[in-house]
């Protein structure tokens, strides 16, 4: 059975009623996981599945759905900061081999979540052992396999607009300039062991 994790709003971009409401949403997903989850250890149809339409593909689909939605908020909400802070040495060192500097990291990353309509992460692709910009329209569908994500920043309407309206923009500025970099470079440094 799925819990909730107990977060609290450290950022300095965004108001405790745009946090608190994406709790609820957060907690919504985990209610959905278990409800999920339950149901398919009672399912009996499976004789019926079909890749068409099915209720067992509608479960199976349903679950990837709610369980992304529950790990990348548990991924996200640590992230958001309070300080302007740096990345790393470890972290730099990773904008300058691949993407030529930070600031080429932070145009391109911004791309992402501006062209996405869920989710922007920088994630370490373990096959070449590079890293990467991607964008996730659904919690589901998009997600490189073998990703290790590093920076995950939801840009779903949920996330800022009570805060920020159609300003997603300035949202991901705020993001990026608030963001927790002693949390992805620990993560860099995992990855380097």
């Amino acid at each position: 059975m799925e819990t909730a994790k107990n977060f609290m709003n450290t950022s300095d971009f965004i108001s405790q009623r745009q946090f608190d409401e994406h709790i609820k949403l957060y907690q919504g997903y985990v209610g959905k996981v278990n409800e999920i989850t339950g149901d398919l250890a009672s399912f009996q149809g499976r004789a019926s599945a079909n890749a068409t339409y099915s209720e067992y593909r509608g479960l199976k689909k349903g679950e990837t759905y709610a369980l992304d939605g529950v790990i990348f908020h548990e991924l996200y909400f640590p992230l958001l900061g309070n300080t302007q802070t740096e990345p790393g040495p470890d972290t730099k060192a990773i904008f300058d081999s691949q993407f030529r500097g930070y600031d080429n990291w932070k145009a391109d990353f911004k791309a992402c979540g501006i062209s996405a309509r869920g989710w922007a992460l920088l994630i370490y692709e373990q096959r070449t052992g590079t890293y990467r910009n991607i964008l996730l329209d659904l919690h589901n569908e998009g997600l490189v396999c073998g990703g290790f994500p590093l920076i995950i920043m939801d840009v779903y309407e949920h996330a800022y607009f009570i805060d920020y309206g159609t300003d997603k923009s300035t949202y991901i500025d705020r993001f990026i300039g608030s963001l927790r970099w002693d949390l992805v470079e620990r993560k860099i440094s995992g990855i380097k062991k």
